[in-house]
């Protein structure tokens, strides 16, 4: 990414701020693979080219001993990344959704909410699944390898679909024939199939303000639960690479710090009662 905009013979002391501001203007204008004209998010451009551009700096100063008088002032060129909306799936939510699916993608919905991993690495082939060291692993965000457990559940949901297709693991059933599709045939479940199944899904149940990328979330918020609040347990889950990442779950844990403080609270005033009530017995 770095070369494709400075070339391969720019060097590091030749780097100003204005060349750095030059390459997020660069970054920010490209479009999201596979998303239309959406455009890169501000994290893509800090997590692409403002990052490892600092951290090869760093390096150059603490391996190689340069010296950088000009070095450009990072804070100036990362760009503001908006608070990610972490959302919990509710009980009666829960229920609307799971009433609502469709059964050819029952499975596939499963799976996503069993592993949290996002949209694009659920899409999962066999070729992808180690029965044998219980892994499946897969290319996850910026190409970097992502892995899951088979657990029990996770076992149980792709048993039954070993015979559907020889390469995809997750498959819906063709309603509609067209272009040589039969009907009734298994056909793999694609990106954009996906997202329009989801969005339909959503409407059946009647569920808002949920996307798919928040089933994602409810499965941290609850692990972080059953964890008892053990973060590097779900930024290992997350495949966080960053235990940061992970930090935005930390507030499902607010109630249970408020019960523990009020526990405190009326543990310390028992104890005052008691203190004051044998205070007054030796007055008396």
């Amino acid at each position: 990414m770095l070369s494709a905009f400075f070339g391969e013979n720019k060097r590091l002391d030749e780097i100003s701020d204005a060349d750095v501001s030059a390459l997020v203007a660069w970054r920010r204008k490209q479009t999201v693979k596979g998303r239309g004209k959406k455009t890169v998010s501000p994290a893509t451009v800090n997590r692409s080219v403002v990052e490892p551009l600092r951290k090869l700096f760093i390096r150059a100063r603490t391996i190689w001993r340069c010296q950088f008088p000009r070095e450009p002032i990072w804070r100036q060129h990362r760009l503001k990344e908006p608070l990610e909306h972490v959302r919990e799936l509710h009980a009666s939510e829960e229920a609307a959704l799971t009433g609502a699916l469709r059964p050819d993608y029952e499975p596939w919905f499963w799976f996503a909410s069993a592993t949290g991993l996002r949209l694009a690495e659920t899409l999962i082939k066999w070729e992808n699944v180690n029965w044998e060291a219980k892994r499946i692993t897969t290319t996850g965000k910026g190409g970097k390898p992502v892995g899951t457990a088979i657990t029990p559940d996770v076992a149980a949901i792709l048993e039954p679909l070993k015979d559907h297709h020889p390469e995809a693991v997750f498959t819906y059933v063709c309603r509609k024939p067209r272009a040589g599709r039969r009907k009734g045939q298994r056909l793999p479940i694609t990106y954009a199939g996906a997202k329009s199944e989801w969005q339909a899904h959503r409407k059946r149940a009647g569920v808002k303000g949920f996307r798919f990328h928040d089933v994602r979330h409810d499965m941290a918020t609850k692990l972080l639960r059953s964890a008892k609040g053990n973060i590097k347990l779900v930024s290992k889950a997350l495949n966080h690479s960053d235990i940061k990442t992970t930090a935005r779950y930390a507030h499902v844990m607010d109630d249970e710090v408020a019960d523990a403080l009020q526990k405190l609270s009326k543990s310390r005033n028992k104890s005052r009662i008691a203190a004051t009530k044998q205070s007054q017995a030796i007055e008396n």
